[in-house]
């Protein structure tokens, strides 16, 4: 992760720019206060950059909640911010080169705005989930121009080498997400995916929890496949294997094909490794059946928040608050310059949204982005407005 060591953090006068960098305001966390949070904005990026105080030196970095995907955006405000305060600067890894020429004209990368505003139909959707180093999303998408594929990736490097491809190739049809995707299927609309690709996923055997595979993830599946649409798990992992198949078969009506070290078309430099090293490789494809409903959310994420209480608020950290189908956790407070700011988790219990709102002397207002509209979320803002009007 970009980070500088610095010999004493300096607070600069906010707001203020320089370069195309906007640093808006500062926080403190009221439980330690060592950590503090400057909001900054980057073309279209808006994140935190994180300091750390300890008694010999401090970390300044990207916060990894808000983090962009331009690892680029997130360089050009680290150093910004060290050269506007004239920061002592004891170690960097952050580079102070110019943006591969690449990336420069980049339009494959979309923000999950683009497609909870008006999700693209006008052709069949592929969807891959974790891509990796985009071996065989790339391959899909130069081997179908006529589909439109959606990579999906919390992976900064992998993205960007997959962007510098996209452009080298004048691929047309791939956009990037760097986002959750069991949350993100909740905005794909009914019916219009063919194919859906899970390939060697995380198996998260200590945490089965953390796992893409799970009886939510293969219900919306199976909502967004058309008929004869594909759900495919590709893994190396004999527990996730076991696993996946037992959730699979546990729903009523079903069509699985099963495979063992099946060769495809195109394989990640990970799977040619461990075929090296003689590891078996399962493949699980759910066949998709049956015409779902279409959905329709009602509802926004607008606060009208009058008189916070700042007591209250502070009462609330470490709190959790439940509600029929999803809770709210109060992580962390923090107060600004001209109010308060608290960092949540809301929504589901199984695919819970991480982000902060904030709470100044003019309005209420999440941050870096609203959460997604999902029926939880919706349920989760409804019981939080409630909780700060008192």
């Amino acid at each position: 992760m970009p980070h500088l060591h610095i010999e004493k953090f300096k607070e600069i006068e906010l707001p203020q720019e320089k370069e195309g960098v906007s640093f808006n305001f500062i926080c403190s966390n009221i439980n330690h206060t060592e950590e503090k949070l400057i909001s900054v904005t980057v073309e279209d990026d808006k994140f935190f950059l994180l300091v750390r105080e300890d008694e010999n030196k401090t970390l300044l970095k990207t916060d990894k909640l808000s983090r962009p995907a331009s690892i680029y955006n997130v360089h050009r405000a680290l150093n910004t911010y060290a050269s506007l305060s004239e920061l002592n600067v004891l170690s960097s890894n952050v580079p102070e080169g110019k943006k591969n020429i690449h990336l420069e004209e980049v339009t494959a990368l979309k923000k999950i705005e683009y497609f909870s505003n008006d999700f693209p139909m006008d052709k069949e959707v592929n969807i891959e989930v974790g891509f990796g180093s985009g071996r065989h999303l790339l391959h899909q998408a130069v081997n179908n121009p006529d589909i439109l594929f959606i990579g999906i990736e919390i992976h900064r490097p992998s993205i960007e080498q997959v962007l510098k491809q996209i452009t080298i190739q004048k691929l047309d049809n791939l956009l990037i997400l760097d986002y959750d995707a069991r949350l993100f299927l909740e905005l794909v609309p009914s019916n219009i995916v063919g194919k859906i690709f899970v390939h060697f996923p995380v198996p998260w055997d200590k945490k089965p929890h953390r796992r893409v595979i799970s009886t939510s993830f293969i219900e919306e599946s199976r909502r967004v496949l058309k008929i004869g649409g594909t759900l495919e798990l590709r893994t190396d992992s004999e527990n996730y294997y076991a696993y996946s198949y037992e959730t699979f078969i546990n729903f009523n009506k079903t069509v699985l094909h099963i495979n063992k070290n099946k060769d495809i078309a195109i394989s990640s430099k990970y799977e040619d490794r461990w075929k090296k090293m003689e590891k078996n490789i399962y493949d699980v494809t759910m066949i998709n059946e049956e015409i779902s409903d279409s959905v329709e959310l009602v509802g926004d994420f607008t606060f009208n928040c009058k008189d916070i209480d700042k007591e209250k608020i502070i009462k609330l950290h470490n709190q959790t608050k439940k509600f029929d189908g999803g809770f709210i956790h109060f992580e962390r407070i923090y107060t600004t310059n001209s109010g308060m700011m608290v960092r949540i988790s809301m929504g589901s219990f199984d695919r819970p949204e991480h982000l902060y709102v904030v709470l100044d002397n003019e309005k209420t207002y999440y941050y870096p982005s609203n959460p997604l509209k999902s029926k939880s979320n919706l349920k989760a803002h409804k019981y939080l407005e409630e909780l700060f009007n008192g």
